[in-house]
Order: structure tokens, then C-alpha cells, then sequence
């Protein structure tokens, strides 16, 4: 045969499961950084276990029914469900699937045995009640519980003080109660929750949840001091010298500036302090015509805030306030490259918010009277290089000056640690506001100082803060009494004799969570948007869950190369393929037949098991993989 018509002979790759494979198939307990078993408590509510849906999610987080309503969500965005291929009638590529409304069902969960509806002591007698499903290891409070109960030591009563009662150090304290710690939080807010309370609007998070929340955290044996400044009404020496360690948790609260000519002076203010200032009910004096500067979530928190007080101060006062009532957004970056969350876009174009994407603030102007009179931009052509780092470029030949009364900063925020000049000049900053730290440990260059939170990760999610916090703890633990907290994690699998799905659920589309209208939602500053999903339609979608902890076993001693698995698979995700044709790159042991192999694609597998149902000798069976986390002192 010619060279030219020789076929060429595609070779394939595949990987055999390493240790840690099937846990990290559970792909959205994996991206939690609590670890919470986003999977367990889904398929809780998806069979009507709706009790045992919130223990599940409430287990690994003290802020379960918060993050059920403002969490960013990193489970979903690594949903398997996502990544499964949606084909027309002919079998040809339309689009991926959607990820699981895993956290508008945490939150229907919350809704229905919560601190939203159960008063925080019998929430707390619930929590202490449960015996977690076996193979569970979402149930780390429990487990914490047992083992404090039993081979591990409390410590007694040893006393660690909390500078900031934000959800980072709440955490840190909810843990160190349950090791037997005396925790004290100290707080400058009048109220605790810290960002919760004081950054996150009402209408996207109830102040009621909030404190009924914390209250489960108080009925531990927290001691929580609100209104009380560290480096004012008390040093941080003096914290030093009561406290067996401190944990310094008080987030990146300051807006930050710009330093743009005209900056300084009245009728411009950071988004952090407006929203902060709308939250505590100071007075803050801001205008009709207000435009917001940046392109993130809490811009969008800004905007919306602001939007919501002028059509409620309008309501109320009509006849003193302008007929212009105006919110505009800019953002250097387009549409589609904007940070905000999809939502926060989409609910606050509904609104009213006009985007002004794509442009740069270069000076804010003043009138003769030193008021604001309008905002001066340019137009941004790039605002990440080819590395994605940020490098914005800019026209000066195409310019723009966007009138208004007041401006509003929303462009990142920072710390203040002013408080460490008495009593912490040994905490070493590898820049002002920013200490140094042991990313293992979190612990400073101070012995017995730990941080937590945004000092210790920069400003990131809430379920971020909260699994900084409770890593603390156990720095703390170890601190004090020399031996390290560790989990030991037993994996099993076991077998399901008669496992079965809802019926058709693998073509039942996501569902939007509910939202009121938008001009219900300008009605009052504090009105809910999300009115969150229905029991009917949180089973509906909680169907749609793959299960991912359930996954078809091969016995390769067992399979005689029929195929059928492969010829039954509705996704595809099974090849039978022989071994000459196949490089395997190593990463523990498998079963093959001789001279083949079966390749099995995760992204693609539904588990319907009509592999399993189809093969004629019984070499697949449909097993859950189980993890169980048990505490040791090492």
C-alpha cells in the first residue's frame, strides 16, 4: 500500500486512578473549602430528608444558612452536572449542561430546619443530637464532638482572644468552643457579623439570620464584646496579656482609593463605608445623580444599596429630592469580562443600574462651591495582558465627562492594623496592613498571634473566611498544647443492590432561582430579592444531581469484551479499546481484561448503571464511595 494511503494510527492516553481519585470525583465537596458534602444534603432533599439536609450542610460550616444565601458558590461552578455534553436529536454538540442551584437548595434546606425557622438553642440540641450518616465526612462537627468526648483532651478553659467578630472569627471561636476553649471576640461594630452585618446589603441578607446564627455560636460558651475597639477602648497589649493566644481576624474593611485628582473632599465616598454606614444607620450625604467605579460584587452591592435608599428617600420625602434619580456603574471592563457574578448583573440592569463599561476614571471634577460636578474618563482598550495579569491600556483621544452629584468607590479594599502599635510592633508586615504569615499555620512572626480571614488569604469568598478561621483553631490548638490535630480519612466502598434514579433526570434543565419584581424590590431598602425555591421545585432540582459519590466498579476478572457497557452508555463515556493502542500513565493499580482495557471518561458518566444493568456477567456494580474523617492527635 502507498505510504500516502496507510492509515495513521491514533494512539490513546488514559490514567489509572491514583489514591485520592474518587474523592476528588465528588467534585463540588472537593471545591468547598470546608469540605461541606454538597452532594449528601442535594440528594437529602431530592428523597424528601429535608432535616437531615441541613445537619449535612450545617456540619463543617457555623454559617450554613448565610452561605445558603450569599455564598459565592465554588460547588457549583465545579459541578460536575456542568460538564456533561447536551446533544440535539441527531447525537451532534448543542451545549454543556448546567451546574447544579446547589446554593439556593442549601438555603431551601436552612429554610426548612434552621436557624430561619427553629430558635439557635434548639438548632444548637439538634446539632449536638445528630448522629451523622455512616461514610460521612461532612459531619466534622460531630466528629469534633466525639472526639473531644473521647480520646482527644479538651483543653478547659483556656482563654484565646478574637480581635473581629466577622465570619473568619466566629468561626475560629465556634471550633475552639468545641475544643474546650474559653473564646472572647472582640468587635468595634455594634453588632457582630462583621462584613455579614455591615458590608452585605439587607436585601440579599437578612440582619434577623444573622443574629440567630451567631446565637447558636454564643450557646458554644462564645463570649462576644461588640462596640468595644481594639487600640482604643482596650490595647492589644493588654489582649496579649489576658489571653493564653490572639487570633487577629478584622478583614480588608477600607475602601480603597484611587488617588484621583479631585478625589479628596466631600460627595465622594468608598463603597465599603457606604454600605457600612446604610447598614449601622449613620447619615451619610448622598446625592440623586451617584456614579459607582468598579466592576465587581461589591460594586454591584453599591449600586443597588445607593439605587434602593434614593427611590426610598423619594417615596418618603418626594417634594425635597430632585426629579433625576440616577445610578450608573463604570467598570474598565467590558460586558463579558466584568467580575460580578452574572446575577449581580443581570437583576441590576433590571433595576435601573446604567453600565458605563469599558471606561477609566482619570480626575473627578469640582465645581467653584468644591462639589462634585461629574466624573472624567477615558477609554480603556485592554485590561488584562496576555498573562492575565492586570495591565490596562487606555485612549486619551477618546474621552468622556459623565455629570453627577456623588461618587462612590468600589475598586478593592484594606486592612487597618493600626491597633498593633501597642502592643504588636513585633507582628512583622511585609507591607502596612498585610503581616506577615505561616500559610500552614497562620500563625504571625509573634508567638501566640494568628490571623485569619482576609489577612491571612486577601479579600476572598465568605466560605473562604470561614475555612481560614476554623484552620486557626487548630493552629491555636496545637499552640497551646503542642500536638497537631489531624483527620485520618478511611475510605470504603459499598455495594448497592438495587440502586435506581428519578426518572428522567437526566434531561431535567436547571431551574432559576425565584426573584421578585424589580420594582417589588425598590419598594423598601431591606426587601428580599431571591424568594428561593418551592418544595416542589427543590426536589425538582435536586434530582438532577449525578450523585457523584456513586460510580460503576469493573471487575476486569470478570468481563469478557462483550462491549455492551460501551454499546448501552447514552453519554458515551465508555471505550473498550486494546492495550497496543493505549499509553497508561501510572497512578495505582487497575483491572483489565488481557490485551484490553475499558476507558471510562468521569466528565461524561451520569450514573444511569445501565452499564452495570446491561453487562451479562456481572462485572460492573454500582458502589458509593465513602470517606470517613476521623480525629487524631499527632
Amino acid at each position: 500500500m502507498p505510504v500516502a494511503e496507510q492509515e495513521t494510527k491514533v494512539r490513546l492516553s488514559a490514567e489509572v486512578p491514583a489514591e485520592g481519585h474518587h474523592r476528588a470525583l465528588v467534585s463540588c465537596q472537593a471545591a468547598c473549602p470546608v469540605h461541606t458534602d454538597a452532594r449528601g444534603y442535594v440528594r437529602a432533599i431530592a428523597e424528601g430528608r429535608f432535616e437531615e439536609a441541613y445537619l449535612i450542610a450545617r456540619g463543617p460550616n457555623p454559617f450554613a444558612s448565610i452561605c445558603g444565601r450569599v455564598c459565592g458558590a465554588p460547588c457549583e461552578a465545579a459541578c460536575r452536572r456542568g460538564k456533561i455534553p447536551r446533544t440535539d436529536a441527531d447525537g451532534a454538540f448543542v451545549a454543556a449542561d448546567r451546574p447544579i442551584a446547589i446554593r439556593a437548595l442549601k438555603r431551601f434546606a436552612c429554610g426548612y430546619a434552621g436557624v430561619d425557622v427553629r430558635e439557635p438553642e434548639d438548632v444548637w440540641r439538634r446539632l449536638q443530637g445528630h448522629v451523622p450518616v455512616a461514610g460521612s465526612d461532612a459531619e466534622e462537627m460531630a466528629s469534633l464532638l466525639r472526639a473531644f468526648s473521647g480520646s482527644i483532651p479538651r483543653v478547659d478553659g483556656i482563654s484565646v482572644g478574637i480581635v473581629g467578630g466577622g465570619p473568619a472569627g466566629l468561626s475560629a471561636a465556634h471550633d475552639l468552643a468545641l475544643m474546650g476553649f474559653k473564646p472572647v471576640v472582640y468587635d468595634c461594630e455594634p453588632v457582630p457579623g462583621g462584613m455579614l452585618a455591615v458590608g452585605v446589603p439587607p436585601y440579599r441578607l437578612p440582619r434577623e439570620l444573622i443574629r440567630r446564627e451567631v446565637a447558636v455560636i454564643q450557646a458554644l460558651g462564645v463570649e462576644i464584646r461588640c462596640g468595644l475597639t481594639v487600640g482604643k477602648d482596650v490595647s492589644f497589649a493588654e489582649l496579649r496579656r489576658a489571653h493564653r493566644a490572639v487570633l487577629i481576624a478584622v478583614g480588608a474593611k477600607r475602601s480603597r482609593g484611587l488617588g484621583l485628582p479631585g478625589e479628596a473632599g466631600p460627595g465622594v465616598f468608598g463603597g465599603v463605608d457606604l454600605l457600612r454606614a446604610v447598614s449601622v444607620g449613620e447619615p451619610l450625604s448622598i446625592g440623586s445623580d451617584v456614579v459607582v467605579i468598579g466592576g465587581g460584587n461589591v460594586a454591584y452591592d453599591v449600586a443597588r444599596t445607593v439605587l434602593r435608599q434614593i427611590a426610598w428617600d423619594a417615596a418618603r420625602t418626594a417634594a425635597r429630592l430632585p426629579a433625576t434619580r440616577r445610578v450608573r456603574l463604570a467598570s474598565l471592563e467590558t460586558l463579558e469580562e466584568m467580575p460580578a457574578d452574572t446575577v449581580e448583573i443581570r437583576e441590576g440592569d433590571e433595576e435601573g443600574i446604567e453600565r458605563l463599561n469599558g471606561w477609566g476614571p482619570v480626575e473627578i471634577a469640582r465645581g467653584a462651591d468644591g462639589r462634585v460636578a461629574g466624573v472624567a474618563f477615558r477609554r480603556c482598550l485592554r485590561v488584562y495582558d496576555a498573562d492575565r495579569k492586570f495591565s490596562p491600556q487606555f485612549d486619551d483621544a477618546q474621552k468622556q465627562t459623565v455629570e453627577c452629584d456623588t461618587v462612590l468607590l468600589a475598586t478593592g479594599q484594606t486592612t487597618d492594623l493600626s491597633f498593633l502599635e501597642d502592643g504588636g510592633k513585633d507582628v512583622e508586615q511585609f507591607r502596612p496592613g498585610w503581616p506577615k504569615v505561616d500559610r500552614e499555620t497562620l500563625q504571625t512572626t509573634s508567638p501566640g498571634v494568628f490571623v485569619a480571614g482576609d489577612l491571612a488569604t486577601g479579600p476572598k469568598l465568605i466560605i473562604d473566611a470561614v475555612a481560614s478561621g476554623k484552620k486557626a483553631a487548630r493552629s491555636i490548638y496545637a499552640y497551646v498544647t503542642g500536638r497537631r490535630l489531624e483527620p485520618e480519612i478511611v475510605t470504603t466502598f459499598v455495594p448497592y443492590e438495587r440502586y435506581e434514579r428519578e426518572r428522567g433526570y437526566e434531561a431535567i434543565r436547571r431551574l432559576e432561582v425565584p426573584v421578585i419584581e424589580p420594582h417589588e424590590r425598590l419598594a423598601a431598602p431591606d426587601r428580599q430579592v431571591e424568594a428561593g425555591f418551592s418544595e416542589e421545585e427543590a426536589r425538582r432540582e435536586a434530582s438532577r444531581c449525578l450523585d457523584c459519590g456513586v460510580t460503576p466498579v469493573f471487575d476486569g476478572t470478570r468481563c469478557v469484551l462483550c462491549g455492551g457497557c460501551a454499546d448501552v452508555c447514552p453519554t458515551l463515556c465508555l471505550k473498550l479499546v486494546a492495550l497496543s493502542d493505549l499509553d497508561v500513565a501510572a497512578g495505582g493499580e487497575g483491572d483489565a481484561a488481557e490485551d484490553s482495557a475499558i476507558l471510562k471518561d468521569e466528565d461524561r458518566c451520569i450514573r444511569c448503571a445501565l452499564c452495570a444493568h446491561r453487562c451479562p456477567t456481572q462485572a460492573i456494580a454500582m458502589e458509593r464511595v465513602q470517606f470517613t474523617a476521623n480525629w487524631r492527635l499527632a
